[in-house]
């Protein structure tokens, strides 16, 4: 197997009514022959509100017990009449952990997001690591991704979560590369990973695309408004080459901004490598 191999059949989970629904497991340890990341442990999707009693059964007999949604409460205002309201599933429990305070959603920042985001690869780049440091701060009491990665490093085997955003793209993938950085997969399989959001927003892409264009940021720009809408996989080689400059590797970024302990890193790894007694995704040698 080797450490860098493209899924054949990919790791989607089909959800009726939630779009970009897959398991990040799967994915080879570049230092370490035979193991992989973990299955069945760390799921993650585009909101799930649409997601009707057959969806949330099938999302339940995957023993999900928890689902981190890293919106914020702006959001949940501006998509009144649009989602139904959030509800709760039995045996589940909803974990509110917005990545951005309410100070990101002004005028002046959402333009600026927008105008990086539009830039392409590095512009995205530059917007990840502010996702990184938004979720880190001090001043974000919800601690979203100290949460994400506490419970993966617990001392008992961690259960199924479910991660998601408004599209499960940007702020979601941001902390599933985390993730598979943590666990050892090289940084080309962390990419490739990301990439699939193109396959699991492909429906709404044209949607999305639409809608942007009514942004002033925008306007007479169809091909930033397009890129906005990509996963592209230097868009995450470049934020995790950003990270490595920043702080010199992912473990010193986890630890310098206090999301978890070296000690918890470690933990972290025997939680979730495991024998890759099987090859489910088709690796290519």
């Amino acid at each position: 197997m080797a450490a860098t191999g493209l899924p054949h059949a990919g790791p989607f989970v089909s959800i009726r009514g939630v779009l970009n629904f897959r398991d990040i497991g799967g994915y080879p340890i570049a230092s370490l022959p035979g193991k992989m990341v973990r299955q069945g442990i760390v799921f993650r999707s585009s909101e799930p509100s649409k997601a009707d009693d057959g969806a949330v059964s099938r999302i339940q007999t995957l023993g999900i017990k928890q689902v981190y949604d890293l919106r914020s409460p702006h959001e949940f205002l501006n998509a009144a009449g649009h989602n139904p309201p959030v509800r709760e599933w039995e045996g589940v429990e909803k974990v509110f952990a917005p990545v951005f305070l309410e100070e990101d959603y002004s005028p002046e920042a959402i333009a600026i997001r927008n105008q990086s985001f539009g830039s392409g690869p590095e512009g995205f780049a530059k917007v990840y690591m502010n996702i990184l440091a938004s979720a880190s701060s001090p001043s974000n009491e919800a601690r979203p991704f100290a949460k994400i990665l506490s419970h993966l490093a617990s001392s008992a085997s961690p259960h199924p979560l479910l991660i998601h955003c408004s599209a499960g793209k940007d702020r979601t993938g941001v902390i599933c590369a985390l993730i598979l950085s943590l666990c050892g997969v090289a940084d080309e399989g962390v990419a490739i990973e990301y990439n699939l959001t193109d396959v699991g927003l492909k429906p709404l892409h044209d949607t999305i695309i639409s809608n942007l264009m009514k942004d002033d940021a925008f306007i007479g720009n169809p091909d930033g408004a397009r890129r906005m809408v990509l996963a592209q996989k230097e868009t995450m080689l470049n934020t995790l080459q950003m990270i490595r400059n920043l702080y010199g590797s992912v473990e010193n970024c986890i630890t310098s901004l206090g999301l978890l302990s070296t000690e918890e890193i470690d933990q972290l790894r025997r939680n979730m490598i495991v024998d890759a007694t099987e090859d489910p995704f088709g690796f290519e040698e």
